[in-house]
């Protein structure tokens, strides 16, 4: 288990009957990011849990969970359909607005930043065919804190990405005091900051950010 992802061990707990306050008290990750990790993992308590809050109680919990793993379900079912195949140039936008909200605006630098490994990869997705980047483009750069371990999350980011651990930049440490009781273990992996090089390319440079503020300005014109 030592060497496992704080996922992994999150599954784990919870097929084998754990709550999530009793597998946050052995992992110490936030119920909100068990949530995400845990939402379609099937869960049947353990003895320690119905002992713990009683079988009455437990039948109730258990169905309000059923009821919301299933309600999930059918929404999800029922949002595809409503959506349909997205297109390229629905990529395109979803990529804009990603931009809008977590890329860089300044210094005409071109960076995406997020802790969500699903928005990691549709930002990559969108330079990729939108954008037209390479991988070699990419300077993938990673900031985490005193908790995380780092071998684990260069490991995990590479995953993700799909870019090899020496490509990455050197991790940056956040040691700020006032910082960890805030951070720690609400961000198991850090943050993903996916910087852009050009390499000598002006259509990757200045050009690449003046063109992503273009099509933000003229998203938002039109609104």
């Amino acid at each position: 288990m030592e060497t496992s992802s704080l996922k992994e061990q999150a599954i784990y707990y919870r097929k084998k009957g754990y709550s999530y306050n009793m597998i946050r008290g052995k992992i110490g990750v936030n119920k909100s990011t068990l949530s995400n990790w845990l939402a379609k993992i099937p869960f049947s308590p353990n003895k320690e849990l119905i002992k713990r809050i009683g079988l009455a109680k437990l039948k109730s919990a258990s169905f309000k969970h059923r009821q919301k793993i299933n309600e999930i379900e059918e929404m999800r079912i029922l949002a595809k359909k409503e959506l349909g195949q997205m297109t390229k140039r629905d990529l395109w936008f979803l990529g804009i607005g990603l931009y809008l909200g977590e890329g860089s605006k300044a210094y005409e630098q071109t960076r995406f930043s997020n802790s969500n490994p699903e928005m990691i990869k549709i930002a990559i997705k969108w330079f990729r065919e939108i954008c037209k980047l390479k991988d070699e483009n990419f300077s993938p750069a990673i900031h985490c804190y005193p908790d995380n371990d780092i071998e684990d999350t260069l490991n995990y980011w590479s995953k993700v990405t799909g870019i090899h651990k020496k490509q990455f930049a050197p991790i940056y440490i956040d040691r700020r005091t006032n910082k960890l009781t805030v951070k720690k273990k609400t961000l198991p992996y850090g943050t993903m900051h996916l910087c852009i090089r050009s390499y000598g390319k002006k259509e990757f440079g200045r050009r690449l950010h003046r063109r992503i503020m273009g099509w933000i300005k003229s998203s938002l014109d039109q609104i």
